[in-house]
């Protein structure tokens, strides 16, 4: 994963879009993992997320997910 020195933008090696973009609002459950792996200093696996969603975080009908709305359920979730 790299990030674009001009937009900040962040791409992944796994094609999601024009030149392989991911977008943060329908993301796969790895490239959800991948960017939470890297920023959270944690191994997540895409195994973890597709568990979050079995136990309710918020998913699109095809199974992606809105990296910030799963981050906010996580967060809710470690709250409680």
């Amino acid at each position: 994963m790299t990030t674009d020195e001009h937009s900040g933008e962040i791409y992944g090696d796994v094609s999601a879009g024009p030149a392989g973009r991911i977008d943060p609002q329908a993301m796969t459950s790895e490239q959800a993992a991948k960017i939470l792996s890297a920023a959270g200093g944690r191994q997540v696996t895409a195994a973890m997320v597709q568990a979050a969603i079995d136990a309710g975080a918020p998913a699109l009908a095809d199974g992606r997910v809105s990296l910030i709305e799963l981050m906010a359920w996580m967060e809710r979730e470690l709250a409680t």
